[in-house]
C-alpha cells in the first residue's frame, strides 16, 4: 500500500512487488498520478492492472486512459454512500454486505488469476 503519486516510498514498493494494483479514481487528478506509477511499473517490468475506486455513470477519465493504453481494469468500484460509511466506520465491507463481498471477492479472483498468469509466463 502506498501514497498517491511517484514519491521515494512508492518506487521503493514497486521495485520489490510481484504484481502491483494500481487505484485510480475517476478525475483528471487521478488520472495524473496514475500516469505517474504506470510509468514508474513500466520502468521497472512490473505486472499491474487498475482498480477504477468511486466510479460513477458518465465520463471516466481513468476509464479512457486505461483503455487508450491497454492497461487491464479488474475491477470497478462504484461510488456509493453505503460504502463510504461502512468505510468511515471502520468496518470492512466484504463482511458486512453481501453485495461488497461479491464485489472483492470477484476482484480477489481475478488479481489471483493475474498473479498465476505472470507467474507462469515470467518465471
Amino acid at each position: 500500500d502506498c501514497p498517491p503519486g511517484s514519491a521515494c516510498t512508492v518506487m521503493e514498493s514497486i521495485k520489490d512487488a510481484d504484481y502491483c494494483i494500481l487505484i485510480v479514481e475517476p478525475t483528471v487528478f487521478g488520472v495524473h498520478n496514475l500516469n505517474m506509477v504506470y510509468e514508474l511499473v513500466k520502468l521497472f517490468h512490473k505486472p499491474y492492472g487498475v482498480v477504477i475506486n468511486k466510479c460513477q455513470k458518465g465520463e471516466n477519465p481513468a476509464e479512457s486512459f486505461c483503455e487508450e493504453r491497454g492497461i487491464r481494469i479488474l475491477c470497478r468500484i462504484p461510488f456509493d454512500n453505503e460504502l463510504g460509511t461502512m468505510n468511515s466506520n471502520a468496518k470492512i465491507a466484504a463482511r458486512e454486505s453481501e453485495k461488497y463481498k461479491a464485489v472483492f471477492s470477484s476482484l480477489l479472483e481475478t488479481v489471483k488469476k493475474e498473479v498465476h498468469h505472470e507467474a507462469a509466463v515470467n518465471p
